[in-house]
């Protein structure tokens, strides 16, 4: 077995989720899903079919979503995997929501941060073992932390 990173290759300002499912409508549910929660975020899906014709399936709304989700499926290439990017709004959006997908198996990350995909390889294929999800942590928060912290949640909206 042989251990591989991926580094996922994306703009700043989109956020992704990866994950794992078991069928190939995945790309069509996952894209119904999408559009039915929140009809205004652009995104693009990507799914790795593991048998058969074993390709990349794709679906989504903006054509530059569309080509990043691709690239990066094939980059990882870990069978029943998919990737969705997405801008006009956050993972925390959508995310109950794939996660109620009768065939997607498990959530390995949601994050706008730098991410690297941890592959695991051998002669049969490719799976993923995790996945580093930003920065290591720098310390504890502190009392003047803490309220930033609460005052930037209400800034966005996401607290009362």
């Amino acid at each position: 077995m042989d251990l591989k990173l991926v580094r996922i290759e994306k703009p700043e300002d989109v956020n992704f989720i990866l994950g794992q499912s078991h069928f190939i409508k995945t790309v069509e549910d996952i894209h119904e899903a999408i559009i039915q929660t929140v009809p205004q975020m652009k995104f693009g899906i990507a799914f790795c079919e593991s048998s058969g014709p074993a390709l990349v399936r794709f679906s989504g709304n903006d054509d530059e979503l569309l080509e990043i989700a691709k690239k990066n499926s094939v980059n990882i290439s870990a069978g029943h995997s998919f990737v969705i990017f997405m801008r006009d709004g956050f993972p925390l959006n959508i995310l109950n929501t794939i996660k109620n997908i009768p065939e997607v198996v498990g959530i390995y990350c949601a994050t706008g941060n730098p991410a690297e995909v941890i592959i695991a390889e051998t002669d049969q294929g490719r799976g993923i073992l995790g996945v580093i999800d930003g920065i290591r942590t720098k310390g504890i928060e502190s009392d003047s932390d803490k309220q930033a912290r609460h005052d930037f949640l209400r800034k966005i909206g996401y607290k009362l």
